[in-house]
């Protein structure tokens, strides 16, 4: 049977999964993976198997380590297991591919918890720099809120390598390209200047279905990629007049369909020839089942009446307000869950 992950990145796509599990990474890394992403979720899934336990156990013997250092220093573990997979293709590609991404603390904006704006923008650029220090493969995830935006700069000219992330629209990818090249400007070397962008696309489908139902059928279900394929499409020839040694490149994340009338390639099939697709392990299976054979189509576009129809009906602003509104509280809800997975596992170790 085809290979349907391997004809996609036989047409240019990198494919990162969005998992750190080692066996996931193993599997997918033989069909063409060559990147990783990690979340709150994802630790709190592989914490709560018991696979870990050992790792576990070691941090609680060292004593006095909070329920939250110790999902950070779980965190760090398990993220530098998964760049040491992809260690060689980051030296083989001289740092153009074979990251793994680190997200920062989730809870600097929750509504009640999260510190004052000039607060958190210091602690972005604290965490940036302390949970890069000494990787080579190890990408930052800083949303693209306006603590984030505003720290981006500063991490930039640290040297830190950035994904900028809960990206909705074009306004927040400016913002983001933007301060993250006045920042590496400033640190000096670009040799090994890298960062990626990614734009979340199932979610907008899912915003217009709910708020936008009068669209027609052609237009309901587009709007996620001709907004992801519009930001691509001004992001290479911005980086290209630049004349980097590496790509800067965008990520096509929240690839995973919303609704089951929805075939499981909807997304992967639309984007494929550029640049990377961070698709969970369900996608990358559902897609690898199908055997199909992929062409390119990341350049391809609706026609022109869907286009201005979506540019008439689909107020971005709206739009970027409430999928941030609900993107911050799915940031900052999953960290609490992983503190608590880390206390009931601190229980059942201890055997109370």
């Amino acid at each position: 049977m085809t290979s349907s992950l391997r004809s996609i990145v036989e047409q240019g796509t990198k494919l990162w999964l969005d998992s750190i599990d080692p066996d996931l990474i193993r599997q997918n890394a033989t069909l063409g993976a060559t990147g990783a992403t990690s979340n709150p979720i994802i630790i709190a899934d592989l914490i709560d198997s018991g696979r870990f336990d050992d790792k576990l156990q070691q941090l609680l013997d060292r004593g006095g380590l909070s329920d939250e250092r110790i999902a950070w220093e779980m965190t760090d573990h398990l993220v530098n297991e998964a760049q040491q997979v992809f260690l060689p293709i980051w030296e083989r590609t001289q740092g153009d591919d074979g990251y793994v991404s680190f997200e920062l603390d989730p809870l600097l904006e929750d509504p009640q918890l999260g510190p004052p704006h000039a607060q958190r923008v210091a602690r972005y650029i604290e965490l940036g720099v302390h949970w890069s220090g000494g990787h080579r493969n190890r990408m930052i995830k800083v949303p693209a809120t306006a603590a984030g935006l505003e720290a981006l700069e500063e991490l930039a000219a640290a040297g830190v390598t950035p994904n900028v992330t809960l990206i909705f629209t074009a306004r927040q990818y400016r913002a983001a390209r933007d301060a993250v090249w006045r920042g590496r400007q400033r640190f000096g070397s670009l040799e090994r200047f890298k960062s990626v962008y990614s734009i979340f696309i199932s979610r907008i489908d899912a915003w217009t279905h709910k708020h936008l139902p009068h669209l027609s059928e052609q237009a309901q279900g587009m709007v996620g990629i001709v907004n992801a394929k519009r930001i691509w499409s001004e992001n290479r020839p911005w980086w290209r007049q630049h004349n980097l040694p590496l790509s800067q490149q965008i990520i096509f994340a929240s690839t995973g369909t919303k609704f089951e009338s929805d075939p499981p390639d909807k997304y992967v099939a639309a984007l494929v020839g550029s640049d990377i697709q961070t698709n969970p392990p369900a996608t990358n299976e559902a897609v690898e089942q199908l055997g199909k054979r992929y062409e390119r189509t990341v350049d391809r576009m609706p026609p022109e009446a869907v286009l201005a129809e979506i540019d008439q009906e689909v107020d971005m602003d709206r739009l970027e307000k409430q999928l941030m509104d609900e993107g911050v509280r799915k940031f900052a809800d999953p960290h609490k869950q992983l503190i608590q997975t880390i206390a009931e596992r601190r229980k059942r170790l201890a055997g109370t």
